[in-house]
């Protein structure tokens, strides 16, 4: 394991290539990242976070032009995407060919897509492959630490020897000051969504929708 400073994302980006784990800081948390076509990968990001399977990673977009090469993209999706992206924002996103679920069967379908400002943005910007990520925990752990996911290497650390998760490198960006999660929309259907409550507040998507939004 090597922990790095995250202007080093060459690194970062030829171990997820090789079909490597890599831990990576947001404002939020730190996410434990993986190839979203590499299933093997994936799976263990699920059997380390003891990760229910049916409870899908989120899909680290490069830009907003990637998902529309990738998702179908409504009008509320665009709208929601344009103020806020990059950005602690979600949409879950229908996409154009039904078998590219399966092929990222890590991040589902509907898939769950971001556009992450930061080192987790500028790596999916610079590997070429999707990036699956998800928050670095036990899943659920409230009776395992109460703290939630880790936001400092300190606590990546106790999570990786807790669970015995192998992660090739670690992007050191010190403490995430903000401790909490991405907004999530549901933009699979004309009339988005909220799905859950996170760091965009509800007020500024109805600002962006010009309508309440449903939840």
């Amino acid at each position: 394991m090597q922990q790095i400073p995250t202007d080093q994302l060459d690194r970062a980006a030829s171990a997820l290539e090789a079909g490597e784990l890599v831990i990576v800081p947001t404002s939020r948390w730190y996410m434990i990242c993986a190839d979203a076509t590499n299933a093997p990968a994936c799976r263990n990001i699920f059997e380390g976070k003891q990760r229910p399977t049916g409870k899908s990673l989120v899909l680290v977009a490069s830009s907003l032009a990637d998902c529309e090469r990738r998702f179908v993209i409504s009008d509320e999706a665009r709208r929601l995407a344009d103020a806020f992206w990059p950005g602690d924002l979600a949409l879950l996103l229908p996409w154009r060919e039904p078998d590219e679920g399966a092929r990222h069967s890590a991040v589902g379908a509907p898939a769950l897509v971001t556009n992450s400002p930061g080192p987790l943005g500028s790596l999916a910007s610079l590997t070429r492959t999707p990036i699956a990520a998800t928050t670095v925990n036990i899943s659920g752990d409230a009776d395992v630490d109460a703290r939630g996911p880790a936001i400092s290497p300190e606590e990546v650390a106790d999570f990786l020897s807790l669970t015995g998760v192998k992660a090739t490198v670690i992007l050191d960006g010190g403490v995430c000051p903000a401790a909490n999660h991405l907004t999530i929309i549901d933009c699979s259907t004309a009339d988005a969504r909220l799905v859950r409550a996170g760091l965009v507040h509800k007020r500024a998507i109805e600002a962006v929708l010009g309508r309440e939004l449903a939840a």
